[in-house]
């Protein structure tokens, strides 16, 4: 009996000795088999596994506001980076370039001829003003005010009907419904943008053929940006702010139809665009008889420096985030570089993340939308 009970002893220690013994049995193996030292310990398949690819972060270009606008006039005239850099060594060297530069600032600064290409104020601009700024104006005078004008009723049913303004899925069929979907703030955006969008139709071939739209889409993108600034950093009237956006877009479009009766060629708009383009919205203005709140806010838009009023502040920080934010919806930049060429804005991180999502949605031109105030 004792001997049988020593034998179960002796196989159970053997048995709880086999890990030991293994373990052991390989790392002999392994001195055994030379120089494969801590490589030959690895599993066959781990030691053959291909490493994980890097990912590479998307690229963050950091634009200031001189380098968005230059971007932003290549994309609106299809100008070549490399043609636009010589152009003035150009205009140097090519006598009949400049001769049509000259004529054309010639004709555009003659104060006789610039009623000829100024637009007509619209009609109802001045009253629509007046009962924006009187804060015991209601919804519904506003919205007698336009009714007043069926044209204008449909263009504004259009702008309503647009991914612009129109946040339901539901078509927009009357203004007592757009009061509705777009609240008195949306419905004052909506009215300006009717007001003004008939103005911007311009006709445009070859490389500038996307002008009207690029220059349309941005003016209402900065309008976007300025709105909040005004209201919110600057406390300043964010109708005003909209509106100087709006005519500062409406410029570019009354200079460029300008130029096109002079030259083609889209070095020499993008030139007396650049250096006139400020100048001609304060004439603008001027015409409509804006306020001199409202024209001194253009007139430092013709300076580098930073603007001194509120209101001026507000149309620098908003023809910028509107240029970068066309500049992103044409795939040039990306959301993180448009973010992080925004200069500080004084906005909370709330507000700020609010108006990136909306400056930076897909847009609908409300010029073209399919729907209309039929449907």
């Amino acid at each position: 009996m004792i001997w049988l009970l020593s034998l179960l002893l002796i196989a159970a220690c053997g048995f709880a000795a086999r890990p030991v013994l293994r373990r052991a049995f390989a790392f002999g193996m392994a001195r055994t088999r030379g120089s494969g030292g801590a490589e030959s310990e690895v599993p066959f398949d781990l030691r053959h596994t291909p490493e994980p690819p890097v990912l590479q972060a998307a690229a963050v270009q950091l634009l200031d506001c001189a380098e968005a606008f230059r971007e932003l006039r290549e994309l609106e005239l299809g100008l070549d980076v490399h043609a636009r850099d010589n152009s003035r060594d150009d205009e140097q060297a090519d006598p009949a370039r400049a001769r049509i530069v000259a004529a054309a600032l010639e004709a555009i600064g003659d104060p006789a001829t610039q009623k000829h290409y100024f637009p007509r104020r619209p009609n109802l601009l001045p009253e629509l003003i007046r009962a924006i700024n009187d804060e015991n104006a209601s919804v519904r005078q506003l919205v007698a005010i336009v009714a007043r004008d069926p044209s204008l009723v449909g263009n504004l049913l259009k702008v309503a009907n647009s991914s612009y303004y129109r946040v339901t899925p539901q078509p927009i069929e009357s203004i007592e419904r757009a009061i509705v979907v777009l609240g008195n703030e949306g419905l004052r955006s909506a009215m300006a943008a009717a007001l003004m969008q008939p103005i911007f139709q311009a006709p445009g071939a070859g490389g500038t053929s996307r002008f009207p739209e690029l220059v349309w889409d941005h003016a209402v993108r900065s309008a976007h940006a300025a709105i909040p600034h005004a209201s919110l950093v600057e406390r300043a009237n964010p109708f005003a702010a909209e509106l100087l956006c709006l005519v500062s877009g409406l410029a570019e479009i009354v200079l460029f139809r300008a130029v096109l009766e002079h030259s083609a060629d889209p070095l020499v708009i993008a030139s007396i665009l650049d250096s006139h383009a400020a100048r001609f919205a304060w004439h603008i203005g001027a015409d409509w008889r804006l306020s001199d709140e409202m024209l001194a806010a253009l007139e430092e838009q013709m300076a580098a420096a930073d603007p001194a009023t509120p209101l001026g502040r507000s149309l620098r920080f908003g023809r910028f985030a509107g240029a970068l934010a066309v500049l992103h919806t044409n795939s040039i930049v990306n959301a993180a570089s448009v973010k992080a060429s925004l200069p500080p804005s004084g906005l909370s991180p709330t507000h700020l993340e609010s108006m990136l999502k909306r400056l930076l949605r897909p847009h609908e031109d409300p010029r073209t939308a399919a729907k209309t105030a039929s449907r």
